[in-house]
Formats: structure tokens, C-alpha cells, sequence
């Protein structure tokens, strides 16, 4: 029971802090330029901009109204999923100074794009979410298939046009921008920042191949086995993950063993386990 209660604890440390990170991404650099990258926090920064209203409470009537939509179409286990998100944000964002840190609306975005990539990211890490424009989505898919990611595309498309009317055709552009930087960049966390190489190797002098990785170079494969599409001989492949320091250092020795072998290199974002 008490390791429970510490991962509750350490989960909602972790939310706490990623829907700060997102409060800061939209007050000191995303609503200072008046861009609005998409989202519920896109749309408080549109109607702030236009009308005057507070950023905060806009965001916090979105949610509410995204989690009566969730509870009565989604059912109660994704609508408390999603609760402590969607209230929790509008409370960090009314309680994070609204300034500019930097004068560059083109660096502003970039900043931004990048630290809403992480909030949302260590969010995914907890199985959470900050609601929002995040729950149609879910609602398409059930009743009518649609794929999430593209109605999420489509909706935060649609605020980002709606830059256009607020400031201008180059804060669209900027949200565009920011958009794609934010895609990347939680694509690079959620993946792990660890990055390997994967190594396949066939050689006509694979016994010696295999002396060297283990012995010289204290590497671990594998083994397998494969059948030459050309050929249909059975041959055997070895398989390494290597560090990408120790790339070139290993593919050197094998080439001084055989300059023919055949070597497939391909990244790999994360690997877990032992060795077998």
C-alpha cells in the first residue's frame, strides 16, 4: 500500500509539473506574440486577443464543458482520466506571470513549441492528459472511426488559420512552425534521448567476426539465421546494438577483417533488457 501511495504521490508531483511547463510555454512566449498553436490554449489566446477575456478562464469553461461531452459520450473511466488535468491547468496558468521572456516572436515559438512538446510528453508518461481539444477526438473515433490524430491535426489546423484574423498571415505561419516543432520534439522525448545503432552483419569470415565483437571489443549479439533470397543458401547474421560513440570504432575492425562484409546500420530509439 505504501508503494502505491509514492507512485500516486510521484505521478501527481510529475503532472503538476508538466501542466506547469504548459502554462509557461503559453504565458511567456506563446500569448506575449499573440500566437495560437492550436489546443484549448490556442483558442484563449485568439478570444484574449479579440474580446479581452482571461486566458485562464476561458481554458477552464472549455474543459469543463470537453469533460460533461466526455462523461456523457466516453463514459466515467476516460472522463476521470482526463479530470485533474483539465482543471489543474487553468489554475497554473492564472497563477504563472503572463510576460515575455524573449523580444523574437520567431524564437518565441520555438521555445514554446518545445517546452508544450515536453509538458505534454511527461503527461503521456503518467497516462494523463490536460483535456481540452483533445477529447473530440476521442468522441469521433468511438461513433464514427475517425483516426484521433487526424481529427486532433484538423481542429488545431483550424485555430492555427484562425491567426490569421487575429494577427496576421505571419502568426499563422509561426503557429504552423510551432506545430511541426512540437511534433518533433515529443516524438524525440516519448522515444528516449538514449539513441543506439542497430548493427547486422554477414561475412564469409564470420567466425572471426564474432571472435572480435566478443572478446576485442566486449560486445554482446545475437545470432541468426537466414537464408539468402537470391541464393536460398542458409547463412547466419549477427545482430549488435552499439553506442554511437562505439560505431565507427566497431565497424573499423570488422572492415580490417573483411572489407566485403555486408553491414546494415539502422538508429534505434531505445532498448531495454539484458543480455542474451
Amino acid at each position: 500500500m505504501k508503494e502505491k501511495g509514492f507512485k500516486l504521490i510521484m505521478q501527481f508531483a510529475v503532472m503538476l509539473v508538466a501542466l506547469e511547463v504548459l502554462a509557461i510555454s503559453i504565458n511567456m512566449f506563446y500569448a506575449p506574440h499573440n500566437v495560437a498553436a492550436g489546443g484549448a490554449t490556442g483558442i484563449s489566446i485568439l478570444l484574449e486577443d479579440a474580446l479581452g477575456w482571461n486566458r485562464a478562464l476561458i481554458v477552464f469553461v472549455i474543459n469543463i464543458a470537453m469533460l460533461l461531452a466526455s462523461y456523457f459520450t466516453l463514459g466515467k473511466e476516460t472522463t476521470a482520466r482526463i479530470t485533474v488535468g483539465s482543471l489543474l491547468l487553468p489554475v497554473c496558468m492564472a497563477i504563472t506571470p503572463s510576460i515575455s521572456l524573449v523580444s523574437d516572436r520567431t524564437l518565441a515559438v520555438i521555445v514554446g513549441g518545445a517546452l508544450y512538446a515536453l509538458g505534454v510528453a511527461l503527461l503521456y508518461q503518467i497516462d494523463a492528459s490536460s483535456g481540452g481539444t483533445t477529447v473530440p477526438p476521442l468522441i469521433l473515433k468511438k461513433y464514427f472511426n475517425f483516426k484521433p490524430s487526424v481529427s486532433l491535426l484538423v481542429i488545431d489546423t483550424m485555430v492555427c488559420v484562425m491567426n490569421i484574423f487575429s494577427s496576421g498571415i505571419e502568426a499563422f505561419i509561426l503557429a504552423l512552425f510551432s506545430s511541426v516543432i512540437t511534433l518533433l520534439v515529443m516524438n524525440y522525448i516519448e522515444t528516449g534521448i538514449d539513441r543506439k545503432k542497430s548493427v547486422y552483419i554477414m561475412s564469409s569470415h564470420l567466425a572471426e567476426v564474432e571472435e572480435i565483437i566478443s572478446e576485442s571489443l566486449d560486445q554482446s549479439y545475437t545470432s541468426l539465421d537466414v537464408q539468402g533470397g537470391f541464393s536460398g543458401d542458409n547463412k547466419r547474421m549477427l545482430m549488435l546494438v552499439v553506442e554511437n560513440s562505439e560505431y565507427h570504432r566497431i565497424i573499423g575492425r570488422i572492415r580490417e577483417i573483411d572489407p566485403q562484409a555486408f553491414i546494415l546500420t539502422t538508429n534505434v530509439a531505445e532498448v531495454h533488457g539484458g543480455q542474451y
